[in-house]
């Protein structure tokens, strides 16, 4: 199929709007360290208004997660899409809790978008039971293991302030902000 150019497209032609994404915070920014308060009924609104720019964010980025702190909100929630197969499969957890972690541990690279082109190991649970509450508020339970396991890990550690940089050695985790620090400075 012949894409049109964009330039020969009307803007009124009918065609979806963009999403503008939101800006994701990079560390050591002060935000990703504070431990988030629980979504309540009258911050309902707000989550329909920042998810899309949420995702839009995540996807353009790209990443498989992003927690309402790394786009300077202080409530707990996150999104969760490993886009397997290249089909998109959006989670939003709400006020998530781990409320089981299988004794097997698996070890993992990770990455984050607060913290841009660094990654590591990190050893997990390899599987856990998340309860949450989806966009309707409906109260969820997803038993996960493998990679979505970890994506639940690391977007909830978000929640309570924690990197995951902090589940390395000290020595690691200097060497990383370090790293990261004078990337960031290079690019101005």
């Amino acid at each position: 199929m012949t894409q049109i150019p964009s330039a020969a497209v009307p803007a009124d032609a009918g065609t979806r709007p963009a999403i503008e994404p939101i800006g994701i915070l990079v560390a050591p920014h002060p935000v990703l360290r504070r431990k988030t308060r629980l979504v309540g009924p009258d911050d309902r609104a707000m989550l329909r208004d920042v998810l899309p720019r949420m995702f839009e964010a995540m996807y353009q980025a790209p990443g498989i997660g992003l927690a309402a702190p790394q786009v300077g909100i202080d409530l707990r929630f996150c999104i969760v899409d490993l886009h397997e197969n290249d089909v998109r499969e959006p989670i939003v957890l709400i006020n998530p809790e781990i409320v089981a972690e299988s004794e097997q541990l698996a070890a993992r690279e990770e990455g984050c978008l607060s913290l841009p082109g660094q990654y590591a190991e990190v050893v997990r649970p390899e599987g856990v039971t998340v309860r949450f509450e989806d966009e309707t508020g409906a109260a969820r339970e997803i038993k996960a293991d493998g990679l979505l396991a970890t994506c639940f890990q690391h977007e909830i550690d978000h929640l309570d302030g924690i990197l995951f940089v902090d589940h390395l050695s000290a020595l690691k985790r200097n060497m990383i902000m370090r790293r990261l620090a004078k990337e960031m400075k290079a690019k101005g």
